[in-house]
């Protein structure tokens, strides 16, 4: 019985940090936002491997993991992304009960997160990869912008910071990653039945060009290594069943 709820409750923790970054995240406390929402990463990391190792899989863990990643990886990016678009000088002003109407585009990425996990518990061609960017790579794209934001405002970067606080790019950003979440793209997993270079030559470059970007780049490099990891999977196309 304990073994069986061992991944359900690494689950949980995942969702517990995603509450605990969701609070952070409408306090205007985008740095600590972001390091909640890497913990759930984490966690949901981990509930999956425990479960495969565990041979413990099961229907509720399945839902529970979607309900979790819900939270963590749809809401939070999305709360992420409404504050950064309150403080853009750039952005249009259309005021409601002193909010900016146009801030809620952030709210795309809850919606289509909602869609992306909705098809991929109902997808059969999704066991071995991925079709759509997954929530957990779109969400650590927009949880990094604060963290990119503070390390270009330390280092001067002001090409950095000047794109980060633009509304259209970060609209454009918002759209763009909402829309790749349901596409068609073919994306590999992380995950790894062999050692062998042929099966994971995609897999093994991802790893090693993440650990020199973020080594060189520090937070700069998540975005980058966001982009790779689907630039690598169009180049090696990894087959769904």
């Amino acid at each position: 019985m304990i073994k069986r709820n061992i991944p359900n409750f690494i689950t949980m923790l995942n969702l517990f940090s995603g509450s605990i970054a969701l609070v952070f995240a409408f306090n205007d406390n985008l740095f600590l936002t972001a390091w909640f929402l890497a913990f759930a990463a984490i966690f949901d990391f981990f509930d999956g491997m425990l479960a495969r190792l565990l041979h413990v899989k099961s229907p509720l863990g399945v839902q529970l993991d979607s309900l979790a990643d819900m939270v963590s990886f749809g809401l939070v990016p999305g709360a992420i992304m409404f504050q950064l678009m309150e403080t853009c000088e750039t952005a249009p002003y259309f005021y409601f009960f002193e909010l900016n109407l146009w801030s809620f585009a952030a709210f795309l990425i809850p919606v289509f997160s909602a869609l992306r996990l909705a098809k991929f518990n109902i997808d059969e061609r999704q066991t071995e990869s991925f079709i759509g960017v997954p929530t957990p790579a779109n969400a650590l794209l927009f949880a990094s912008l604060p963290l990119v934001l503070s390390q270009a405002q330390e280092s001067d970067f002001t090409s950095i910071v000047g794109l980060i606080k633009n509304y259209w790019y970060l609209l454009a950003l918002t759209v763009v990653f909402s829309g790749l979440m349901v596409s068609e793209i073919h994306l590999f997993s992380l995950k790894f039945k062999s050692l062998g270079w042929n099966q994971n030559a995609a897999k093994y470059i991802l790893i090693v060009l993440a650990i020199v970007l973020f080594i060189l780049l520090k937070f700069i490099s998540i975005p980058l290594i966001i982009v790779i990891y689907i630039l690598l999977s169009l180049i090696y196309k990894p087959k769904t069943t």
